[in-house]
């Protein structure tokens, strides 16, 4: 009987490691998210406009990587 309790107990530390593991990844997973967003969108509330000069230079360097036949 002692042997069940002692299995039963090492089982629900075990499940409840593994429950505090996962919060604590995701609540960290979340936090890193968060420190990885621009510093003006997060303090404005609303999304930046798109960079013109970005689209432009993807839109020149495209056909250096188009595959040629």
């Amino acid at each position: 009987m002692d042997l069940m309790a002692q299995f039963a107990v090492l089982t629900l530390t075990t499940i409840f490691a593994g429950a505090l593991a996962f919060a604590m990844a995701w609540i960290f997973l979340q936090g890193a998210f968060r420190l990885m967003q621009p510093a003006g969108r997060a303090a404005e509330g609303r999304p930046s406009a798109v960079r013109l000069e970005l689209v432009h230079g993807t839109r020149a360097s495209a056909p250096q990587f188009a595959l040629r036949r």
